[in-house]
């Protein structure tokens, strides 16, 4: 074994190696464990364990500091010194980075740097996969087949600066996805969950939801593109969100490139961008939800820089009582706008107040409305707007006065999340929820459902 293995020590030796103005070292100790079924049987499952090291390299020059970046998988400490050689290389090629800033400094050292990196294994499981089981059962004896996967993942990251910054976090992240079809495969029905340990996941309470909505899929009703009256769960206002919150950035509103630009020049921060009382923020320490406490940034890009690395992070309203109240900005970019600096952070939270579930939500519906399950294939079509285009997937049911009456065929929609925040007409009970498009990169999130008294479904689709 090589003297220099464990993550702190490859740190400290990168930055004992680096020969730059400044350096950030970021190492990320990645495990994983998975689950894959089909046809109400386990196919696979696994573990693997991995190694990303991240060496950023600042050089000062006498139009400003420049940065090089540079990241490799699987790193040992003979790989060190070339990788540190090549970030430096790299800086002093690159001409003044616009984002420059001096490297953080007066955070205090967590006090487990040094220890091991935190693992996940099968183990994480020990509990789910027997009620897994009992729910293959229950699905063979109703006529149904479940398929899906569970993927659990444990990052423990260690960042050290040249500045005595020595920050670690470790980032659990749990997620179930659970399909149920019908034998001749004419109905499907789709569920979600995002987790930290599945400690909190019941496959029986998943599975009863699909059973349900098959049944709700037993009578099809076709239906016209159109505005229509719908219901979004929490994990559609969970996409639609996250692709808002990624569209916030204070510079790009400040250049009138964004729906946050105001006319004339300027943002919309203070304007109303709701009359329902709505809180859309980030925090932390959200409880379940917990995301790492600093900016921890691989690279540089529109809303992150590599020289804000180690900053601490806060709770955070975009939104409060339905008031555009911040966008998102590094230091530098705070600097450009005038605005506080108020960095990205790994989770987002929607509270309305609301009280309902998204089930008493349906039962309180008068005349008609769709529920729908989830969205995917989300793209923007219009910046300035920030319209978003994509299909409804696995089951869009019909309500009627209070009851599902079947399941309509699927739509393309054409909506601008900031609009339809704009005219919901009421928000649920807030729950952690999986975004169903965006649950690859994001996956911490709690959402109401929303009532839209107009949601407007531009075409018909055939998708599933």
């Amino acid at each position: 074994m090589s003297r220099v293995s464990k993550p702190y020590e490859i740190v400290e030796r990168a930055l004992e190696l680096s020969t730059a103005d400044g350096c950030v070292v970021i190492a990320d100790e990645d495990s994983s464990a998975n689950l894959r079924w089909a046809g109400n049987a386990l196919t696979t499952n696994g573990v693997t364990r991995g190694r990303t090291l991240t060496v950023i390299a600042t050089v000062d020059g006498a139009e400003g500091a420049a940065s090089g970046v540079v990241s490799r998988s699987a790193v040992t400490a003979d790989d060190l010194e070339p990788l540190v050689r090549a970030a430096e290389a790299a800086a002093r090629g690159a001409g003044p980075a616009e984002d420059a800033q001096p490297l953080v400094t007066g955070v205090s050292s967590s006090p487990d740097f040094a220890d091991a990196p935190a693992e996940t294994s099968s183990e994480v499981f020990a509990e789910f996969a027997p009620a897994l089981g009992d729910a293959f059962a229950r699905a063979r004896a109703g006529g149904r087949e479940l398929y899906g996967f569970a993927h659990h993942q444990l990052t423990s990251t260690y960042l050290g600066t040249s500045t005595g910054l020595r920050l670690r976090h470790d980032q659990p992240n749990g997620t179930l996805e659970l399909n149920a079809k019908s034998p001749d495969r004419s109905r499907s029905a789709w569920a979600g969950r995002a987790t930290r340990d599945f400690k909190d996941v019941d496959p029986a309470e998943l599975d009863a939801e699909l059973a349900q909505r098959l049944g709700w899929a037993e009578r099809r009703i076709e239906l016209p593109a159109g505005r229509y009256e719908t219901l979004l769960p929490p994990t559609a206002v969970a996409d639609l969100l996250i692709y808002q919150l990624w569209s916030s950035t204070a510079r790009d509103a400040a250049e009138g490139r964004t729906v946050f630009s105001k006319p004339g020049g300027g943002t919309r921060l203070g304007e109303t961008l709701s009359e329902l009382p709505l809180t859309l923020r980030s925090d932390p320490n959200a409880p379940g939800l917990e995301s790492a406490p600093f900016v921890i940034a691989h690279s540089s890009g529109d809303g992150a820089s590599v020289f804000d690395n180690g900053l601490p992070l806060s709770s955070t309203d975009w939104i409060r009582d339905g008031r555009l109240d911040r966008l998102t900005t590094t230091r530098h970019t705070a600097g450009l706008t005038g605005l506080p600096v108020a960095p990205a952070i790994d989770n987002l939270l929607l509270d309305g107040g609301g009280e309902r579930s998204l089930d008493e939500m349906v039962a309180a519906t008068t005349g008609r409305a769709l529920l729908l399950t989830c969205l995917w294939y989300i793209r923007e079509v219009d910046p300035a707007t920030l319209l978003l285009t994509g299909l409804t997937r696995d089951g869009v049911y019909l309500v009627e006065d209070g009851e599902v009456v079947g399941e309509v065929n699927n739509f393309r929609f054409n909506e601008s999340p900031v609009d339809l925040l704009s005219r919901a007409v009421e928000a649920g009970r807030t729950e952690k929820t999986l975004p169903r498009e965006w649950g690859d990169w994001f996956t911490r999130a709690a959402m109401p459902a929303l009532r839209i008294p107009d949601f407007n479904m531009s075409s018909v689709s055939l998708g599933v």
